[in-house]
């Protein structure tokens, strides 16, 4: 299931709710915090079984909400819109998760690597520290983002690690 690809749409609504002046509760923001958290997970370890449920869910009370709070304020056209568009989504995989999975040059092939956005809650000099703790090695990439590289056991370690600092941060 594009997972990746249903989050932005998700993400889209919340946007168009805040246009039409409806604030999303904050749990809200922080499921959809944390299922784009859950995902980076999976991508380092996909045989986990529990991460896929658990976006699931978070996908799921997000979607719920939205869903009935945009019928009761918004009218059913609305919600149509955008439960044909979430559908369409969920269909398929997206560019950026079929990206992911592709060769890196410059990097010796036994290496694992993950890609990973900064963002307010993990800077770049936040991931750093945690990369260098997991002994990996980084490169900043045009787009901002941060590519960070070693073996796959650390990859998962530095994963975990950045879950939990994510979600200590999301949780004060």
């Amino acid at each position: 299931m594009g997972y990746l690809a249903a989050w932005r749409i998700l993400e889209e609504i919340i946007v168009d709710f805040r246009k039409n002046g409806i604030a999303p509760p904050v749990q809200i923001l922080n499921d959809l915090k944390s299922a784009r958290t859950m995902m980076s997970v999976s991508r380092t370890d996909p045989c986990y079984g529990e991460t896929t449920q658990r976006i699931g869910e978070y996908l799921d009370n997000v979607e719920f909400y939205l869903f009935s709070e945009g019928q009761k304020k918004l009218g059913d056209e609305y919600v149509d819109k955008w439960l044909w568009r979430l559908s369409e989504a969920k269909k398929k995989i997206s560019e950026e998760e079929a990206e992911d999975t592709r060769f890196v040059l410059g990097l010796p092939r036994e290496q694992k690597w993950i890609r990973v956005k900064p963002s307010i809650g993990l800077t770049g000099e936040k991931l750093g520290m945690l990369s260098k703790a997991c002994n990996l090695l980084i490169r900043v990439q045009d787009d901002g983002s941060i590519l960070v590289y070693g073996k796959e056991e650390r990859i998962r370690e530095f994963v975990k690690k950045m879950a939990m600092e994510y979600e200590s941060k999301t949780l004060k």
